[in-house]
């Protein structure tokens, strides 16, 4: 795919999450008083667990230097939105771009959008910080919430790592699995906005 092509499904995927609607996709962390509720609350948020599993395909499709860099940036402002959202700060359209989100790096995916490392890291680092947002407003005041945002950053860089697994698995066969797996992603965040409408 060319850059210029890139460029392009990049800006839809972008105007998708402008267009999305309120889904409330977030249903309530459960208990936050530890690192172990942590740990499992990613694999209970279906739109948390595609969307960590997502930045590493994208990451693993792209190479080089976003292998580390989309992980690392998602997890930085993940926990920059977290801590707003623990903050009491509102942000508004966190639920429409957290479900844009998973549209949007399924059509990258899906696409094998070959964007330069940084436009890739502002992508992925605003949807990051809408995530952790949401997560963060979750969490009660009396909660340990250090030992609980512990918890479920390791859970989100090994997602990540899943993600990056799969999309280093070598041959063309494999790309296109990926590819097939993103172009599932965006239906399957679709049907989410559908669902919650």
């Amino acid at each position: 795919m060319t850059r210029r092509k890139s460029i392009r499904v990049a800006f839809v995927a972008i105007m998708l999450a402008a267009a999305c609607k309120p889904a409330l996709s977030h249903i309530g962390v459960g208990s936050a008083n530890s690192f172990a509720a942590g740990l499992a609350h990613p694999l209970f948020g279906l739109d948390h667990m595609i969307v960590m599993v997502a930045v590493g395909l994208w990451a693993a499709l792209t190479g080089r230097r976003a292998l580390w860099a989309w992980p690392a940036v998602f997890v930085s402002l993940m926990l920059a939105g977290g801590a707003l959202g623990i903050a009491g700060v509102p942000i508004p359209f966190v639920e429409p771009t957290i479900l844009a989100s998973i549209v949007a790096l399924g059509l990258l995916i899906a696409a094998a959008a070959d964007l330069p490392v940084a436009a890739g890291a502002a992508i992925i680092g605003l949807f990051a910080f809408f995530h952790g947002h949401a997560h963060g407003t979750e969490i009660p005041e009396t909660a340990g919430g250090l030992e609980y945002l512990a918890g479920f950053v390791v859970t989100t860089a090994l997602l990540h790592g899943a993600g990056i697994g799969l999309g280093l698995l070598r041959g063309k066969r494999f790309r296109g699995l990926v590819r097939l797996v993103g172009a599932a992603t965006a239906v399957a965040g679709l049907g989410l906005m559908v669902g919650s409408a």
